[in-house]
């Protein structure tokens, strides 16, 4: 049974210092051995074989970006809001012997540095800006961390604001705000469709104006332009009718058949004032037709001669 004993232990600390011997790292991952408590060297991915009992591993770091969630705190913004923020810190450790001994913990160091940057960036701006410039305040957030970080080791990839919680008071009146902003757009959206609506009735009635103008001038121009050939036309007729006539009478017998034709147009008219009227006004010399037709024959006889003498002039 002694013996058994013995042996057990015998085979339990061979494989102690087999398991302290030999260090298998992981990909993305780094060890950092030391000498009898001294920093010896960096171990990467992959087999290696430590002295037992001189060197051993004393930390264990990831290359692999790291999320950190960092607590929420309340700031005080510029205009004296007491707000509620918290955040997520992404980082990556790139040197594992500066994060080892350049500080004892930079997850916590990291942690509590966000937080102050961020009270300090909250503090400059007032509480309406703050939700607008988010981008801003993690920029400058990483640009403070990663800055302070560079000796331990570690780079600061980004920051992201989760939430931003104002008391009830604020969050009711901002919301009366906003509710105020969306009824007042809502009315100039209004006022605006109205005036674009009269301002394309306006439009419509000035064209339907200048087009029936134009209409009425075309019109116009139209009655015009048929009125002066329908003159034209008439003079010509007329002028023609009157050469006919002069022609007519310089024929052989023209000037009895006009003697004759006005002989029957005066006892005709003369017929018919006598019908329409109890009243009659007679000339001086009623009876003497021959020699109201002898006046108008030498009338017509002067014309003529008058014309024949501008046509051979």
């Amino acid at each position: 049974m002694g013996d058994f004993f013995m042996y057990a232990i015998g085979v339990g600390l061979i494989l102690w210092v087999f398991f302290q011997t030999v260090r298998i790292v992981p990909q993305r991952e780094q060890f950092i051995v030391e000498n009898l408590g001294k920093y010896q060297k960096t171990l990467s991915a992959g087999f290696h074989i430590l002295i037992p009992f001189v060197q051993k591993v004393a930390y264990k770091h990831t290359l692999k970006e790291q999320t950190i969630d960092v607590p929420s705190q309340s700031c005080i913004t510029a205009d004296n809001i007491a707000v509620e923020i918290d955040g997520i810190l992404y980082l990556q450790v790139q040197d594992a012997e500066l994060a080892s001994y350049g500080i004892q913990d930079y997850i916590y160091a990291t942690s509590q540095l966000a937080q102050t940057t961020l009270r300090s960036e909250i503090g400059k701006i007032e509480l309406d800006r703050t939700f607008e410039e988010r981008d801003t305040i993690n920029a400058r957030v990483v640009e403070a961390v990663d800055k302070a970080s560079n000796p331990w080791g570690v780079k600061v990839l980004r920051y992201e604001i989760k939430d931003i919680n104002p008391p009830a008071t604020v969050r009711d009146a901002l919301e009366k705000q906003m509710r105020a902003e969306r009824e007042r757009r809502a009315v100039v959206a209004e006022s605006e469709g109205e005036r674009e609506a009269r301002i394309n009735v306006s439009q419509g009635q000035q064209q339907e104006m200048v087009n029936i103008s134009e209409a009425e001038k075309l019109k116009q121009i139209n009655e015009a332009e048929g009125k002066a050939k329908e003159i034209e036309l008439l003079a010509q007729a007329t002028a023609e009718g009157i050469r006919t006539i002069a022609l007519a009478i310089n024929s052989p017998g023209g000037i009895e058949a006009v003697n004759l034709r006005v002989a029957e147009q005066y006892v005709t008219q003369f017929g018919k004032l006598a019908k329409e009227t109890n009243t009659l006004i007679l000339p001086a010399d009623a009876g003497n037709i021959g020699g109201f037709v002898a006046t108008i024959t030498s009338a017509m006889k002067a014309i003529d001669g008058q014309g024949s003498q501008s046509r051979e002039s």
